[in-house]
């Protein structure tokens, strides 16, 4: 593995489509995030209290079996969505609102951090920042029934932990992109923005213009 990449955002921000662009445009080898693989997921958005650890414990293991295939990779890759994201984020929200019980979640933060402490880092991280609005258009025109029912609020909290998450990452550098008007479908301009910025930022230099 040369240059590692992870995309990272809330649910519906464009990780997929922005993979899918460093792939056909700088030769990254693309590790997307499955959605349809995780038997817990479409229980869990009907009955987050039941389903929560399962499905998190899932993610968790699953993340594993991926990054073992990227560190074998012998191309430069891109990830979609990262094991940070899945604690720090949606693991720690269902916490937070009392949908994993203190002792399922101290069992998850101890894997969680022997898997970080023997996965080497992302040379970059691309921050997908976008509003809750933003988020539900595209969600909705995505279309799939699992995700049909996730409630704004829920949204919002994850969008608060991206944040806050994000201010204090120091694993590797982070490039924020504000994607509320990025169009990474169809305008060349914006797509090229963003690789460019993506390359600079990859080069080591600081200064960087979204």
């Amino acid at each position: 593995m040369d240059k590692f990449i992870v995309v990272a955002g809330n649910i519906g921000a464009g990780k997929s489509t922005l993979v899918q662009l460093l792939s056909d445009r700088l030769g990254f080898t693309p590790f997307f995030e499955p959605v349809n693989d995780n038997p817990y997921l479409s229980d869990f958005y009907k009955d987050m209290q039941r389903w929560s650890f399962h499905s998190q414990l899932y993610f968790l293991t699953r993340r594993l079996r991926i990054h073992k295939q990227l560190l074998a990779a012998e191309s430069s890759v891109v990830q979609d969505r990262s094991v940070y994201e899945d604690a720090e984020i949606f693991a720690r929200n269902l916490y937070l609102q009392g949908d994993i019980s203190t002792r399922d979640y101290a069992v998850y933060q101890d894997l969680y951090q022997i898997l970080i402490s023997l996965l080497p880092p992302p040379n970059l991280i691309v921050y997908l920042r976008a509003s809750v609005p933003t988020l539900q258009g595209r969600i909705s025109k995505r279309g799939r029934d699992y995700e049909a029912s996730i409630p704004v609020d829920y949204l919002g909290r994850l969008n608060n932990l991206y944040e806050e998450w994000i201010d204090s990452f120091t694993q590797c550098p982070v490039l924020i992109v504000p994607s509320d008007s990025l169009n990474l479908v169809s305008s060349d301009e914006n797509i090229s923005q963003v690789v460019n910025a993506i390359q600079e930022k990859l080069s080591g230099k600081t200064e960087m213009r979204l």
